[in-house]
């Protein structure tokens, strides 16, 4: 963004800066951690990011963990669509393993994956509105998101740190009542979107707020290892979906929607277009289940896949195979891989070595927001503080997937 007035620097004589705390528990800020800002006025000269408030050692943690231990660490990565980070980190093992999943469990996955998405970016945009002053549209989006975590509770009985699915598949298949509320979903929300969107997207005071406000160029973007929203906003089509696709997406007809300067704006519109086209998978993932064998929702792997409490309780097998996963008894190959997931900022990668024993000799989490973060107190120089407030939230920046 060009901007008319002057910046000082600490040797101008005219200067007279304000050193300015920003964080770590700042409300502006939406996570815990700190910017230490100098200020010539409301004029951001320049800043320090601080991050790791929150570091919880979870890649050190996951080497003395077996695999299906891990999942729970992955939920508290980005917990606003923590069944993405699960079944991001359920498919890298898969891939170790060799494991090929039926058709059904990848459309089964999809679904959720597009309802965590769509969590995300409400999540991500009505913060915006409500950062420019729109608490109406807040509010009223926001109650879709409640709406998600009641499908959430139908298929797994958790909300936000899920823990849901299996490697090798889910734990149990969708019922009806799940269906019945995904259904309903897709009936009501697209309504309360367009509202949205017309409350917003033409609105005088949210465009001069967020139009031409922390522009950033693909070649910025791309040096800085941006992906996700932030990246397609500046005219970048990179989609971890379409470029690798995992989970059948490829079966999928979606459109991938860029921006053109990478703006705040830009932004907000690529993550509405994205929650249209998230809308458009499921619908088309319901249809294909129609043709799918009913009653599928895991892979035969025995020797991997947790077996059911009510199985474990009456088949010996199957308490034998549950006490041997439990504990880590079955050596996984030695092997070196590495699998990515569309999140809801950006690519979510795991990158496993495996030397073959009952827990990973080392993990290393792609975090979208520790990288998409990195950029923050260069692009905001000689930005207004209260526009720098609106960039960090139009870039999603999520603690648990900052620090790990």
């Amino acid at each position: 963004m060009k901007h008319n007035q002057p910046v000082y620097t600490d040797n101008d004589p005219q200067s007279e800066l304000v050193t300015l705390n920003l964080g770590p528990t700042h409300p502006a800020t939406h996570g815990v951690f700190q910017n230490v800002l100098q200020l010539d006025g409301e004029r951001i000269v320049s800043g320090v990011s601080t991050i790791g408030y929150i570091h919880r050692a979870f890649e050190k943690i996951a080497e003395h963990r077996p695999f299906y231990q891990i999942t729970p660490l992955t939920d508290r990565l980005n917990y606003c669509s923590s069944p993405i980070n699960n079944m991001g980190w359920h498919m890298t093992v898969e891939k170790l393993l060799n494991i090929q999943i039926p058709k059904r469990v990848d459309y089964l996955r999809v679904i959720i994956m597009e309802l965590a998405r769509i969590s995300d970016h409400i999540i991500c945009n009505t913060i915006i509105a409500q950062d420019t002053g729109a608490t109406t549209t807040f509010l009223y989006l926001f109650q879709f998101r409640e709406h998600i975590y009641e499908i959430y509770e139908e298929i797994c009985g958790a909300r936000l740190t899920t823990n849901i699915g299996r490697i090798g598949g889910l734990e149990r298949d969708f019922n009806d009542i799940a269906f019945a509320k995904i259904n309903k979903f897709l009936k009501e929300f697209p309504v309360a979107l367009r509202e949205f969107e017309s409350l917003l997207n033409r609105n005088r005071i949210f465009i001069d707020r967020t139009a031409g406000v922390a522009e950033v160029t693909q070649e910025n973007a791309l040096s800085f290892g941006w992906t996700g929203p932030l990246l397609r906003a500046t005219g970048v089509d990179y989609d971890v979906r379409t470029s690798e696709p995992y989970s059948s997406y490829q079966d999928f007809d979606f459109e991938i929607p860029v921006g053109t300067s990478g703006d705040i704006y830009d932004r907000y519109l690529v993550r509405n277009e994205e929650m249209w086209q998230s809308v458009r998978i499921i619908e088309q993932a319901l249809e294909k289940l129609k043709s799918e064998p009913a009653g599928i929702f895991h892979a035969d792997v025995p020797e991997f896949y947790l077996p059911g409490k009510e199985q474990v309780y009456n088949n010996m097998e199957a308490l034998i195979y549950h006490f041997k996963i439990v504990m880590g008894e079955i050596d996984a190959p030695k092997a070196e891989v590495y699998h990515a997931v569309e999140g809801g900022n950006g690519e979510l990668g795991f990158y496993l070595i495996n030397d073959g024993g009952r827990t990973p000799y080392r993990l290393h989490f792609r975090r979208p927001s520790f990288i998409n973060y990195s950029m923050f107190a260069k692009m905001s120089e000689g930005m207004l503080l209260s526009d720098a407030i609106i960039n960090m939230s139009s870039m999603n920046i999520i603690a648990g997937e900052l620090d790990a």
